[in-house]
């Protein structure tokens, strides 16, 4: 199983590729959205599920979901968004381009 974790911060990337290790996943990252989706489709195959921060430079979390759930990539993996951003209008949204959770 391969998890693709998506943050500005690299040292979020180490937490969460450290944690979702433990739980059996081999781990993919990106720096960005637009990073993230070329990362996706070199792997599109293999990667079940992905982590999502949504403030992020060269493109968000939000507008990366909204790419990927547009392109026809085969396998659509999990969307789950790791954020601070926590108020209902950018929950509603996010559910509404895609994200699982």
């Amino acid at each position: 199983m391969h998890a693709l974790i998506i943050d500005d911060s690299r040292a979020m990337r180490q937490i969460i590729g450290k944690i979702m290790s433990s739980l059996g996943f081999e781990i993919l990252q990106a720096g960005d959205g637009k990073e993230a989706l070329e990362v996706l489709e070199a792997n599109k195959e293999t990667i079940e599920v992905v982590l999502v921060d949504w403030n992020m430079p060269v493109m968000n979390g939000l507008d990366f979901l909204r790419a990927l759930r547009r392109e026809d990539k085969g396998k659509e993996p999990i969307v789950v968004f790791c954020t601070n951003e926590n108020d209902s209008e950018h929950i509603s949204e996010a559910i509404r381009a895609g994200a699982n959770e």
